[in-house]
């Protein structure tokens, strides 16, 4: 494929990471995502992205790959996928009625059931092209561990939060071991990484940067995280429990303690950044009455 400078390069907004560019000419769109902040933390990023959006394309409905190009010296890696025209779902969920709420919702819910199913032989990061995976560095393959990596930097919490921090997190470790597997799970399944087609129908799940393996109820705990109105979380984990075929309070349940993980993560980060206080917000009032479910 030619990427000549020639071409009209726009960049593309929020869930695409300020990386990617939207490029081509007429219908024969494309986007360029470029892996200038992958590091050597992920060398093989791009053919990762790759690899995972081959694999699950007639699951879940993804880009098409069309070129990826290795890092060289001096140039970063490169991921051309085919652009899905539509609307982003976290437009159109946006000051949306209960109607709306409910059919993206299950929509959402459906697929993250649909991930949940794909089966894994152990949690941890995929690190190359085969999809072979890697431990998890430090503490992410345990939630107690990883609370007390990060307690430190809480600072929405005092040290009697803390404690009841400590013993949250050891429930909610006995409810995740109740699972006993693992699987693909996107990381970052959110309403701004779905487009969505004129009809409402999920036309593409993007951005897979954040992708491994883990806990199958962790991207249900990502659809759950801030958006507590009721239409779409009934609608989220219906859609789940018709793929997964389980109780709807269970599969809450263990969406909520999956998502600790990412509640604690984003809560010891520096504030100023609107999802970090979300977060702040959210774990010291989830602490604060020992209620996983509890929010500001």
């Amino acid at each position: 494929m030619d990427l000549g400078m020639d071409m009209e390069w726009q960049p593309l907004p929020g869930g695409w990471s300020g990386e990617s560019f939207l490029t081509g000419i007429g219908d024969e769109r494309s986007v360029v995502r470029i892996f200038a902040s992958a590091g050597e933390g992920r060398p093989y990023a791009a053919q990762v992205d790759a690899a995972l959006m081959r694999l699950v394309r007639g699951l879940v409905p993804v880009p098409e790959v069309l070129e990826v190009r290795p890092a060289t010296a001096g140039s970063p890696p490169l991921l051309v996928t085919r652009y899905v025209p539509g609307a982003r779902a976290d437009d159109v969920v946006r000051d949306a009625d209960d109607v709306v709420l409910a059919e993206v919702g299950r929509h959402l819910g459906h697929l993250a059931g649909t991930l949940a199913g794909m089966p894994t032989l152990r949690a941890g990061e995929f690190a190359d092209e085969d999809l072979r995976i890697e431990p998890f560095p430090g503490d992410r393959g345990d939630l107690p561990a990883h609370v007390e990596a990060h307690l430190d930097d809480l600072r929405a919490l005092d040290d009697a939060g803390r404690d009841g921090l400590r013993r949250l997190v050891r429930e909610a470790q006995d409810v995740l071991d109740e699972v006993g597997r693992t699987c693909l799970v996107h990381g970052d399944l959110t309403p701004k990484n779905v487009v969505l087609t004129p009809e409402g129908d999920v036309a593409a799940l993007v951005d897979w940067e954040h992708a491994h393996s883990g806990m199958p109820h962790a991207d249900l705990g990502s659809l759950l995280r801030f958006d507590r109105h009721p239409a779409w979380e009934d609608a989220v984990v219906a859609g789940w429990c018709e793929v997964r075929d389980e109780e709807p309070a269970l599969a809450r349940e263990r969406a909520r303690c999956a998502d600790l993980f990412a509640l604690v993560d984003l809560g010891a980060r520096q504030g100023g950044n609107l999802v970090v206080d979300l977060a702040e917000l959210f774990l010291a009032e989830i602490v604060r009455t020992q209620d996983v479910h509890a929010h500001p």
